[in-house]
């Protein structure tokens, strides 16, 4: 389910300097994502069922209706469908006709041993992981595992702002402000929040030069029009060398840094339920804000337009294929953790199963729950395109 924590975006912050790009490229390579993404999650699920040898009747990309059958092999469907926000694997009926449109609740995986279940809903998730931490690993084999220095590097500076009569400049590297180091960038959120309308030191790094600034806090207005009631007026991200490594150490890198934005995921999901409630403020949506399949478009319109654009791509696929991996683990009705809650509790009543019925009603009501959760987080996503707020925005 593409829902996903805005604060995950922040590694992506600096590649995204303006929030124009143009819809279609924003369009096309949000669907090349997608698609690789459910491809590769579903793929999880189907391969194990496979193993395990559970029948599958259908490989579905996308949600039904049935758009088309690309073509039929081994008794297995492969289908385009109408909801591209998603995938499906549809496993073959019981003798009493059951079965589930997205996970065959009532179907020949029903009949597995619980284990077998777990193995096959943990699957999907599991690919997700991997696949964030291959693409990790390649990029970091490439081009070098991305270091922190410890500072803030500042991409744009907006007229007429805080920032630009202080005379910040792109490209400073922001080492402290008001006395507080910035290696953690909520840091300068905090400052400005402490002293509105006061003026605090800044030390930046120029040139290979370190200089004292200062600047006041205050109002500022985004060249697409966003009123910000307090803040500096720059974007950032942290300031980050490139660091060459060997195809093992570019591997080891690739896993713990993929563990370590989960972990930010897993923080930024207790935030989660404020946000929800917050998602029709007429201010920009805050940093940890839900968004949906507009806004992850958005975001990567952001980042593919911009220099260095391709290599933004595929680190925004790796954060969106870790964000899949944790939200279908959760116990949420309809998603794999919920159908893995289901089967351990058949398995610690001995085999006795949950009636049918009553996890398919479960499930549907959960699956209608994240629908209209959804549908909310798809209008707050429009209307900040209409406002003009940068997804990945400045402070």
């Amino acid at each position: 389910m593409p829902i996903l924590a805005s604060a995950a975006l922040a590694p992506l912050q600096q590649a995204a300097e303006q929030s124009g790009s143009n819809p279609l490229v924003a369009i096309g390579a949000f669907l090349l994502m997608l698609g690789l993404l459910v491809v590769v999650h579903e793929l999880g699920h189907f391969l194990t069922a496979v193993w395990l040898g559970i029948k599958v009747e259908e490989f579905g990309i996308g949600y039904p209706p049935r758009a088309l059958t690309l073509f039929e092999r081994d008794g297995v469907k492969y289908t385009l469908n109408w909801l591209p926000l998603g995938g499906f694997v549809r496993f073959a009926q019981d003798g009493n006709g059951a079965g589930d449109a997205l996970y065959g609740a009532g179907g020949s995986l029903a009949a597995a041993p619980p284990w077998r279940k777990i193995i096959v809903m943990v699957a999907g998730p599991l690919m997700n992981l991997l696949l964030a931490m291959l693409i990790f690993a390649v990029l970091f084999s490439s081009l070098g595992v991305p270091t922190p220095t410890g500072g803030q590097e500042l991409g744009q500076v907006f007229a007429n702002t805080p920032a630009a009569q202080a005379g910040f400049q792109p490209g400073d590297e922001l080492r402290s402000l008001d006395g507080r180091p910035v290696d953690n960038p909520a840091v300068i959120g905090e400052v400005a929040r402490a002293n509105p309308g006061q003026p605090v030191t800044a030390i930046v790094l120029r040139d290979g030069q370190e200089l004292t600034l200062s600047v006041t806090p205050g109002p500022w207005t985004s060249p697409e029009g966003v009123r910000y009631e307090l803040g500096f007026g720059f974007s950032y991200g942290p300031k980050v060398v490139q660091v060459q490594a060997g195809p093992l150490e570019a591997t080891w890198r690739g896993v713990t840094y993929s563990l370590e934005l989960t972990g930010r995921m897993v923080r930024a999901l207790a935030t989660l339920p404020g946000a929800i409630l917050g998602l029709f403020s007429p201010e920009p949506s805050p940093e940890g804000g839900p968004i949906g399949p507009v806004g992850i478009a958005r975001a990567t319109g952001e980042v593919i337009q911009q220099p260095g654009g391709f290599i933004a791509f595929w680190n925004l696929t790796a954060v969106l294929s870790l964000n899949l991996f944790l939200l279908n683990l959760l116990p949420i009705p309809a998603l794999d953790g919920s159908h893995i809650i289901f089967a351990l509790i058949e398995w610690l009543r001995g085999g006795k199963k949950v009636p049918p019925e009553k996890e398919a009603l479960v499930h549907a009501i959960g699956f209608a729950a994240l629908m209209g959760l959804m549908l909310l987080i798809t209008v707050n996503d429009v209307l900040n395109a209409i406002r003009g707020n940068p997804v990945l925005g400045g402070g």
